[in-house]
């Protein structure tokens, strides 16, 4: 898929998330957080960018969204200063949570495609695909976008709702 089908693919997997995190006082962090979902999204295919590293190959894969994960709690470990040792748990799972979902809804997307994806390499090579659209189709990517977008507005709303 293409850049427009990976923002909305994350922003409808994090939307739940987001709102749960704003209903439990933390807006301002549900917002950081969906940010950071949304702008590493299309990290994955920075593979493209990358000599020897083939497209749809390691930075593709669960233990990549693991890392990636990791990567985000280590910087959210180092960077937050929390009132209390609960409250740091809690910003670096959640920055694990962001990294690990930004990656993963990549995935998801990606195995909407012909192509699809390897999620379980090296340990496997077997291919996941539903064949649902192209990557460039411009009405599956569009509209990924706008259910993404429709998911936070909707919880945006439960939020205002409920405060």
């Amino acid at each position: 898929m293409y850049q427009e089908g990976h923002y909305g693919g994350a922003l409808l997997v994090y939307a739940p998330i987001g709102t749960v995190v704003a209903l439990a006082g933390f807006a301002e962090v549900a917002i950081v957080g969906g940010l950071v979902c949304v702008g590493l999204s299309t990290l994955p295919d920075w593979d493209h960018r990358l000599p020897l590293i083939d497209h749809r190959g390691p930075t593709h894969t669960v233990p990549f969204a693991l890392l990636v994960g990791v990567a985000l709690a280590a910087l959210a470990a180092v960077l937050v200063d929390a009132s209390s040792a609960f409250a740091d748990l809690g910003f670096v799972s959640l920055a694990f949570l962001v990294g690990f979902v930004s990656i993963g809804s990549h995935l998801l997307v990606d195995a909407l495609t012909p192509m699809g994806v390897r999620p379980f390499w090296p340990l496997s090579r077997r291919r996941y695909s539903v064949g649902i659209t192209t990557a460039a189709n411009p009405v599956a990517n569009y509209g990924l976008f706008g259910l993404g977008l429709s998911a936070v507005l909707a919880g945006a709303a439960l939020v205002v709702a409920l405060s």
